[in-house]
C-alpha cells in the first residue's frame, strides 16, 4: 500500500477547491494493486472518496463520461481496503464523489458530482 504524492495538477484544483468548500482531507493519492483513489476527504462526518477526471475538452465527451463501471468496482474495492486498514473510519457514512474537470491548468470549468454512484 503507498500513499505517495504522486499528483497531477488536476488532483491539486480539485483538492483546493474542496477545501475551500469546508472539506478536509485525510489522503491523496491512496494506492494498492486494485488501483488507487485520488483523495479520500472528510465532508463533516462523511468520508469521502473522490475520483478527479481531466480532460482539455469536451469533443469526446465530459471527463465524468470516463468513469465506467469496471473503474468504479475498482474504486469500491480500494475503498473496502481502505476501511479495512484505517479502523477509526469504519463507522462513518461514507460517499463517492467525482470531480471532473475541462481545460488546462488556470483555466478550467469544474463540476463537483456528490453521491456519483
Amino acid at each position: 500500500m503507498s500513499t505517495e504524492n504522486r499528483a497531477h495538477w488536476s488532483e491539486d484544483t480539485a483538492c483546493d477547491y474542496l477545501q475551500r468548500q469546508g472539506m478536509k482531507l485525510v489522503c491523496r493519492n491512496y494506492n494498492i494493486r486494485a488501483g488507487e483513489i485520488d483523495l479520500i476527504m472528510r465532508d463533516g462526518s462523511m468520508l469521502v472518496f473522490i475520483e478527479v477526471r481531466q480532460r482539455t475538452r469536451t469533443t469526446f465527451g465530459r471527463p465524468e463520461e470516463t468513469l465506467d463501471k469496471n473503474k468504479q468496482q475498482k474504486l469500491r474495492r480500494v475503498a473496502e481496503h481502505y476501511l479495512q486498514h484505517h479502523p477509526a473510519s469504519r463507522n462513518n457514512p461514507c460517499r463517492f464523489d467525482v470531480f471532473s474537470i475541462t481545460g488546462r491548468r488556470g483555466a478550467t470549468k469544474n463540476n463537483w458530482i456528490r453521491n456519483a454512484f
